[in-house]
């Protein structure tokens, strides 16, 4: 969740730390802080707050230092405070460390360093490890390299770190364990981060740590025993500019048409009408032999996975779930090798979801990952899977990431469906349809400024309901989850035929449904609930492409018709532009959420 930047090179340092952080903005945090060495010395600012904070904490005190590390911090032991706030270093001022994760027996190393003398300073977990690679480095190892991997000795947790010495400030030395980290190949200088977005300013040539990699970092260039080949990263400095937008979240809520374009590029094939899915690895007869999928996300990822679970089994013909990662490994699963598991994750660390994919493979699973970030984490656990090309996505809440999911999920039960019993005809009009798909979301996002006029009226509602019913059970339950997470109005998500088996109860004039309402078989249900809700004095508000009685609901949100199984992800735009017009109405900080961060790496 935290951010971490780190130079060392021929400019000075502390620019291009704040810079860094600046791009890190989204990943969530409380606190920010940087160290610089300069003449054998560390010169260390931290700031409560905002990086703007630590930018006026530095002021035009700025180091000529020319190695430096910097931090963004999401509590998780102790309070957001200065002195809890990263780098923190050693006693003597030598060593400073910047970390992300957690370290599970930090407080029996903080009792061990308490007996032995040690004056600790703060309330985090992080604050051992300084002191631990000064203690090394006291008994004798002969490198910061050497102190870092002896001192990691004593840690059980996550990590993603890096560490400076004073004395020796023309090196960094940056390590892993279930907390990303990636290198940044310049002209001589090296750059390090936990994210890429901190680095695209600088350099597209970066290098991804793997999980027990330790590497000591110079300006002439890195070096680790296990480190693989750099890789150049598809995006650069202007994919984080806003573009005229007010925000990120409304530039990725109308990215979605271009993103979608990307995704599906190369993947119809219209002349046997079926997708194309190269990066699974798996050919007709392997496909075939596929008797279950398995989608595992969390949040947005995981209602994702429940649509895509729908259209393999009304596609395919074969069962299909979609489970919380978060959960999966703790209850000790039944792995079934005949189960294609799908691990979904924009960011493609999220730390759940990659202990899940780890616990599969140890249990002889088969798994692929569907990411948006090359290079990371589960990607490179996978091997194997579908890069959703959606671009970066800065905002906490995922938009186009997500339509994106579901699209590649249509595309999987699509390719599943043409090696069982979807016939040719059937093949062809949902190529037909993907086709078309970019271009009807951009038609629904024309329906902005109604949206708008909505959301205003509505607003200041303490609570909403949010329904639906097969297709648009997880719809809804996505269109919640964005409401809760950027406007901080209590949202709830039932499938539709549930209402009357308790939240009935609930309803009243203060209680908005929102209702999605596909034009499927199942229409006329879905406005019998709507006629129980108004019976009931419930205002309601029906996001539909059908054609529905005039005064059904109190407000109405269209969307364009296209294929049935592709109405999900054209339904759940205007809940996007829903819950993000709800958000300015109420004055929220849009792209960065209260309490969240947009990759969860630690539990």
């Amino acid at each position: 969740m935290c951010g971490i930047v780190g130079y060392v090179g021929n400019r000075p340092a502390t620019k291009i730390l704040v810079e860094g952080l600046a791009r890190l903005e989204y990943r969530g945090y409380d606190s920010a802080g940087l160290a610089v060495a300069h003449r054998k010395a560390l010169r260390t600012t931290r700031a409560v707050g905002r990086v703007d904070d630590l930018r006026a904490a530095v002021g035009d005190d700025e180091s000529p230092g020319r190695t430096g590390i910097a931090h963004t911090r999401w509590a998780t032991h102790g309070e957001p405070s200065e002195r809890n706030a990263h780098p923190h270093t050693d006693a003597a001022g030598r060593i400073a460390v910047v970390h992300n994760g957690i370290l599970e027996n930090a407080d029996e190393l903080r009792a061990k360093l308490a007996a032995e003398g040690v004056a600790l300073r703060s309330d985090t977990d992080t604050e051992v490890l300084p002191h631990l690679v000064a203690r090394a480095l006291d008994g004798g190892s002969p490198s910061l390299e050497e102190a870092v991997r002896e001192a990691l000795r004593s840690v059980e947790g996550t990590y993603g770190l890096v560490v400076l010495d004073a004395r020796h400030p023309e090196e960094l030395v940056v390590a892993r364990n279930g907390s990303p980290i990636v290198l940044g190949l310049g002209d001589g200088e090296m750059f390090v981060a936990s994210d890429v977005a901190a680095l695209v300013r600088h350099t597209r040539q970066v290098v991804f740590l793997a999980d027990g990699e330790i590497a000591t970092l110079t300006a002439a260039g890195y070096e680790g025993s296990r480190l693989g080949p750099p890789t150049t990263v598809d995006m650069d400095d202007a994919d984080f500019d806003l573009d005229g937008h007010p925000d990120f979240l409304s530039k990725e809520i109308y990215e979605q048409p271009a993103a979608l374009q990307r995704m599906l590029a190369g993947r119809l094939d219209a002349r046997f009408a079926t997708a194309r899915l190269d990066g699974l690895h798996l050919d007709p007869r392997e496909l075939r032999g596929i008797r279950r999928v398995t989608f595992l996300g969390c949040g947005s990822a995981l209602y994702a996975g429940q649509i895509g679970a729908g259209l393999v089994e009304e596609l395919a013909r074969i069962p299909a779930d979609a489970e919380q990662a978060s959960e999966f490994r703790y209850r000790n699963p039944l792995v079934d090798p005949e189960t294609l598991y799908v691990a979904v994750s924009q960011s493609g660390e999220t730390i759940d979801t990659l202990a899940a994919v780890e616990e599969l493979q140890r249990k002889g699973g088969r798994v692929v990952g569907v990411v948006n970030v090359i290079g990371s984490a589960i990607a490179r656990q996978c091997g194997a899977g579908t890069f959703l090309h959606a671009g970066p996505e800065v905002s906490v809440a995922s938009t186009k990431a997500f339509s994106s999911m579901v699209t590649s999920f249509a595309l999987l039960a699509l390719l599943l469906g043409r090696v069982r019993d979807l016939s040719s005809a059937h093949g062809s009009r949902l190529v037909e349809g993907l086709r078309r798909l970019p271009d009807a979301v951009e038609t629904a996002l024309e329906s902005a400024d109604e949206v708008e006029a909505v959301a205003r009226r509505y607003a200041d509602a303490r609570s909403m309901f949010y329904l639906g019913r097969v297709r648009g059970a997880a719809v809804a339950r996505e269109g919640a989850q964005k409401l809760k997470e950027i406007s901080y109005v209590h949202a709830e998500a039932y499938a539709a035929a549930e209402l009357k088996h308790g939240p009935l109860a609930l309803i009243d004039a203060a209680m908005p449904s929102v209702v999605v309402i596909p034009d499927d078989e199942l229409l006329s249900k879905n406005i019998s609930t709507v006629e129980q809700i108004k019976a009931r004095g419930g205002p309601v508000i029906a996001v539909t492409n059908a054609e529905i009685p005039d005064g059904l609901a109190d407000a109405v949100i269209r969307v364009p018709r296209l294929e049935p199984e592709l109405d999900p992800i054209l339904l759940g735009v205007p809940l996007q532009l829903l819950a993000y017009h709800c958000a300015r109405a109420l004055g929220r900080d849009i792209d960065k959420p209260r309490n969240l961060a947009k990759s969860v790496t630690v539990e």
